[in-house]
């Protein structure tokens, strides 16, 4: 009785045994299927499209006068008199000096002298030859003396030209005497005092006078970038703005905006061979006069229109080590695909795409560093699109 009892007993303990074994396998099974699933890596998107954009070119530049006239005497003579405000605006034509006038108006009424004196004697000269060609048809005076009294009168005349000539000269010296506004506009200090000798042709300049309103800006561009723009727009990637397009805006020294839009007049023709760079004025409108000649500016221009061009978020694009750029879109089956693409420029917060991406594309913008290429993801519904 004793042995089939420990029999029994060891016959249960085996079963039990097994019995642990399997459930023990049975959860082994289980834990493996479970870790063989897991969940799939939240991307965020953007849908790439292409669209018209305008690009736009930053350049440097200062500004210059509209005009600018530097006023000099033109006789020699004791300045009487300031008649202008230094700092203030003028009108053309507007009386700024007083020269001494005594002797210029002395030599102006000599001359008026001599044209009446030549004048005289033309009135006597004509009376002769008038007499001696009556002569003449009556054969009273020789040939020779009909001559002599048409010479005589033709010298006469010549003399009263030269009178008038002398007299116009010595009327314009007169007007010199009072010095005036060559242009309207803001005049600088005086370089001179009443009482100072002034002379004609002077090397200094009495005064300046610049016209302001409207003010030109000069731009400086490199001729690199000038290049590349006429390649673009020979080649069709770029339509042009048009002439009545190219229309300029301003940030002045302190990062303000400047309210006034200008115009963009011409291209120079000539590079300087120092930096590389050539020229481009614009013209602006200065009714406050906020604009001062010499003032450092940065001026917006548009260059141009890209008709079919992609704009992505700056950060759906990756750099490697060496900065080729690259980004991680979605192809079939929400897998992951790595790209090569060539950035244009930065526009905001976005690139512009040259190459690489087209309209279409599901561009990863968030969840970048969760996913590798060939990896199945799964697209959150908030996609994003600017």
């Amino acid at each position: 009785m004793i042995i089939k009892r420990k029999m029994a007993l060891a016959t249960s303990a085996l079963l039990t045994v097994g019995t642990l074994t399997l459930a023990g396998c049975g959860s082994q099974e289980g834990g493996a299927n479970a870790a063989a699933t897991p969940a799939l890596p939240k991307v965020r998107i953007f849908e790439v499209a292409a669209k018209p954009v305008s690009l736009y070119t930053q350049l440097p530049g200062r500004t210059s006068p509209y005009l600018i006239a530097e006023v000099r005497p033109q006789v020699n003579g004791i300045i009487k008199a300031r008649q202008f405000q230094e700092g203030g605006d003028v009108k053309a034509g507007t009386s700024l000096y007083q020269i001494d006038a005594s002797t210029y108006q002395a030599e102006y009424a000599s001359a008026k002298a001599m044209l009446e004196k030549a004048e005289a004697n033309r009135t006597s000269a004509k009376i002769r030859n008038d007499r001696f060609q009556e002569l003449a048809k009556l054969n009273a005076v020789s040939q020779q003396e009909r001559d002599d009294a048409f010479a005589a009168l033709k010298q006469a005349e010549a003399d009263v030209a030269s009178a008038k000539a002398a007299v116009q000269s010595a009327q314009i010296n007169l007007s010199y005497t009072k010095v005036t506004a060559p242009i309207s506009g803001r005049i600088g200090r005086s370089s001179i005092t009443p009482g100072a000798l002034v002379q004609q042709g002077q090397a200094n300049a009495m005064a300046t006078i610049q016209q302001l309103d409207p003010i030109y800006v000069d731009l400086t561009q490199s001729t690199s970038e000038l290049l590349q723009l006429k390649r673009d727009l020979e080649s069709g990637v770029l339509k042009s703005a048009g002439k009545d397009a190219a229309k300029v805006t301003l940030k002045l020294e302190d990062g303000s905006s400047y309210a006034q839009e200008g115009k963009l007049q011409f291209s120079d023709v000539t590079v300087d061979q120092n930096t590389g760079t050539v020229t481009l004025r614009a013209v602006f409108p200065n009714p406050k006069l906020q604009l001062l000649p010499g003032m450092y500016v940065r001026a917006s221009l548009e260059e141009g229109v890209r008709e079919n061009g992609i704009l992505v978020p700056q950060k759906g694009i990756m750099r490697d080590a060496t900065g080729a750029p690259s980004a991680f879109v979605i192809g079939q089956n929400n897998k992951v695909e790595k790209r090569s693409v060539e950035t244009a420029r930065a526009i905001g917060d976005q690139w512009l795409i040259a190459e690489g991406l087209q309209a279409g594309d599901r561009l990863i913008v968030e969840g970048i560093q969760k996913v590798r290429a060939g990896q199945e993801v799964e697209v959150l519904s908030d996609s994003e699109n600017k």
